[in-house]
Order: structure tokens, then sequence, then C-alpha cells
């Protein structure tokens, strides 16, 4: 939904929680929002788990009323807090495992993957954006995958305008150096 008017007015009946207008919302978002968990925990169950969770706890941010000025942002924040939580969780989890027991852990990124590589730029481009710090990986990500305006990764990532364009150079810069070794 490239239009901004059609997009402000489902934002509008979202927010007034029209139940058909939020389908199509999570029609317009679940792809994106997965994506951008996905690249952040590696994992599909987990990038699942917590895609679905974020529509949860958007839905549920919607009934009690409480005031969204910037919806497209919105989603955003709620599964980067999410994913901050899910890291929380499993750091506080290996901590209360036995010291002589390593905790396994699970990576269904590499079959995701292998399907959807078909030729070796998009591999060195992944492998490249597997060695980036998650703040430019996070960038990129928001910017080039998800097509966010500048206002909106800042407001997402709580920084100024300047400072987001200064990011994504850097993260882009960055990438190219690790596509290029």
């Amino acid at each position: 939904m490239k239009n901004p008017l059609s997009q402000q007015i489902l934002f509008l009946k979202v927010k007034n929680q029209d139940p058909e207008a939020y389908g199509q919302f999570y029609d317009l978002y679940v792809k994106r929002i997965y994506r951008f968990i996905y690249f952040k925990v590696n994992s599909v169950s987990d990038a699942q788990d917590i895609t679905s969770e974020v529509f949860l706890k958007l839905w549920q941010y919607l009934r009690e009323g409480k005031e969204i000025k910037n919806l497209n942002a919105f989603i955003y924040i709620v599964a980067r807090n999410l994913v901050v939580d899910f890291y929380r969780q499993r750091r506080q989890e290996a901590l209360s495992i036995n010291a002589d027991k390593a905790p396994e852990i699970i990576d269904g990124r590499s079959d995701i993957l292998k399907e959807q590589m078909v030729d070796s730029d998009l591999q060195a481009t992944i492998k490249g954006m597997d060695r980036l710090k998650d703040e430019y990986k996070e960038a990129i990500i928001l910017k080039y995958f998800d097509e966010l305006s500048i206002s909106e990764i800042a407001e997402i990532l709580n920084k100024s305008k300047g400072a987001v364009r200064v990011l994504l150079h850097r993260a882009l810069k960055a990438l190219k150096d690790n596509i290029n070794e």
C-alpha cells in the first residue's frame, strides 16, 4: 500500500478498533515485522512467536483505548521491545541452567536462507549482514527492506534524523566492507 492517503485511512480504522481494517493491517505488516524480528533472533519458530505477540499486544493496546500517534512506527517499537524481552528471558534461562550443561542453540535460519539464495550476490549480502552490528543491521532492514522514511526510523530508534542518516551511511559502508572481504 504505497498510497499515503489510503494508508492513513487504514490506520484510522485500525485505531478505531475495526476488526476488518485490523486484518488488512495484519496482512500488510506481518511479513515486514516477521523479517525485522527474524534478522534479530535467527530462529524461525522464535520469530513466528514474537511476531504473533506483536500483533496481540497491538490489539490489546488498541482495546485499552491508548493513543497511538504513528501506527507504523509503533508496531516496530513493539517488535523491537519484544525482541529485547526475548533476549532478557533467554539470558535468565541460560543463567539458571546448570554450569555443566550449555544451552542448545537452535538455528533454523540456514534452511530458509538456502531456499532463498539464488545468486552469489545475495549470499554475499546476507553474509555481510550477519557480520554487522545489530544497530547497523536494524537500520538497513528498516530503510531498504521495509522502505521506511528517515523520520519513521528516527522515531523507532529514538534518534534524531541526522543520527539516523549517519547510522545508515556507516551501516552501508560496513556492509560494503564485509561484502568485499
